[in-house]
């Protein structure tokens, strides 16, 4: 006996088709273009501070919750610094790293890091004057500085300024260190204008991606402000689909900003899921790197290795984080946890512990940073955000410290809480300030953050 044949499934009209096609395309446009919109959203914060480009914005004192960009940490006096190279190279110098430490990274508009700066950068915490020329420069290059070649127009400086302790004399140190930055145009190295330091401390700071149809607006802004890099042809074609195409406004209708909603959604799904699933540091427990920042160090950040182009490591990397090093662990190391004991996310309306064992491998200051999972920045409104070794923390008889994260503070532990919200899930970062031998040789280890029921 024959068995029928399963009936056809009806065509799908043109409008059905484009639909898809549209929906289908704009996921991939957005993990494509994470990187560079991400840049626009923290450029649009400069601005909004009453920044311009040349001007330098920092924090006199650690971040709170207003700090609103991805996983930074609350101990740092932050520097950061917006350049647009359309109108010829710029000069950016950075001063000796005397009396406090400051390091960083420079960055293009696609978050490539174009030289780290400070003891372990370039300059190797002596400073120097940073030389940046625009992508079709064709002049003579001077002599006495060194010199980088974005290539963007666009791109941002972050670095961070830390006393060698907490009191008020070494905080002004930094800051002092923080004011002999200068930003300017080499047609005025003679005679530079000067220069504006903007102190941010206490307000919003506003540089997180909206993941919804707003996403390709800033998307187009970015593209018809760049040049297209030859590994983005294919891309570029992708995203004329979505009505997306340099030179032209972007004017999608109420029914395509309706999927372009939905695409940043799903885009937004996927790189989420792999911040959560991290390879394991040490032999035991879930402390990690997520995957696409092991791949991403081996890299220098640019996601490019022979024929391979790995746009979708690319775009989770710049959901979860900014400003990445050219070299990973010379400055700092950081770990990531996600998920408890039973591989369960972290719920914000439930309470944990995290027990650091003594002497932390960390010549500067150690640090574990909560953020919320939905944007990779700290929990809005929060009370705590962090818990260092700077601080005024109480610790065992052995010098360990215990961290507790849950909605309150656990009874005599305000000094050792770190807050979470309910309904939220969360991760935590464990930073090593000055790494030392035992945390790359894995002969200091620590344990997962617990549940305590």
């Amino acid at each position: 006996m024959t068995a029928s044949a399963s009936p056809r499934p009806a065509p799908l009209s043109v409008p059905e088709l484009r639909e898809r096609a549209v929906h289908r395309r704009a996921i991939e446009a957005a993990i494509w273009g994470m990187p560079i919109v991400s840049v626009e959203a923290m450029r649009r914060a400069f601005f909004n501070a009453g920044a311009s480009d040349g001007d330098i914005v920092y924090l006199s004192r650690p971040a709170d919750w207003r700090l609103q960009i991805t996983t930074p940490n609350g101990s740092s006096l932050y520097v950061f610094l917006n350049f647009n190279l359309k109108d010829g190279p710029i000069v950016i110098d950075f001063p000796a790293a005397v009396g406090a430490g400051l390091f960083g990274s420079i960055l293009d508009a696609w978050q490539v890091p174009i030289a780290d700066v400070g003891p372990e950068g370039e300059d190797q915490g002596k400073g120097a004057r940073y030389l940046l020329l625009p992508p079709d420069f064709q002049g003579v290059v001077p002599t006495g500085y060194l010199v980088l070649r974005p290539a963007t127009c666009n791109g941002y400086a972050a670095f961070r300024a830390i006393p060698r302790t907490r009191l008020a004399e070494d905080t002004a140190k930094a800051i002092a260190l923080v004011k002999q930055l200068r930003v300017y145009p080499l047609s005025q190295v003679d005679a530079p204008p000067p220069q504006r330091h903007i102190d941010i401390a206490g307000q919003l700071f506003d540089g997180i991606v909206r993941m919804d149809d707003t996403f390709f607006d800033s998307l187009a802004v970015m593209i018809n402000e760049e040049p297209v890099q030859p590994r983005d042809a294919v891309a570029m074609g992708m995203l004329r689909s979505i009505g997306i195409e340099k030179g032209r406004p972007f004017t999608p209708d109420a029914g395509t900003r309706s999927i372009l909603k939905d695409a940043a959604a799903v885009a937004k799904a996927q790189m989420m899921s792999a911040t959560t699933n991290v390879t394991p540091y040490w032999t035991r427990g879930r402390w990690g790197s997520p995957g696409f920042a092991i791949r991403g160090a081996q890299t220098g950040f640019t996601y490019q290795s022979g024929a391979v182009f790995n746009v979708d490591d690319r775009g989770a990397m710049f959901f979860f984080a900014c400003a990445l090093p050219k070299k990973l662990g010379a400055a700092t190391l950081y770990l990531i946890g996600a998920r408890d004991a039973s591989n369960a996310l972290f719920d914000g309306g439930k309470s944990y512990r995290l027990h650091v064992p003594a002497r932390v491998p960390a010549k500067q200051f150690w640090a574990v940073t909560v953020y919320d999972l939905d944007t990779a920045a700290f929990i809005r409104d929060a009370p705590s955000i962090e818990i260092n070794s700077y601080q005024d923390i109480q610790k065992n008889p052995d010098g360990s410290v215990d961290v507790y994260f849950a909605p309150k503070s656990p009874a005599g532990k305000q000094s050792n809480w770190i807050y979470t919200e309910p309904g939220k899930h969360w991760v935590a970062a464990f930073r090593f300030y000055g790494p030392e031998p035992a945390i790359h040789d894995k002969s200091w280890t620590m344990g997962d953050i617990e549940s305590t029921k």
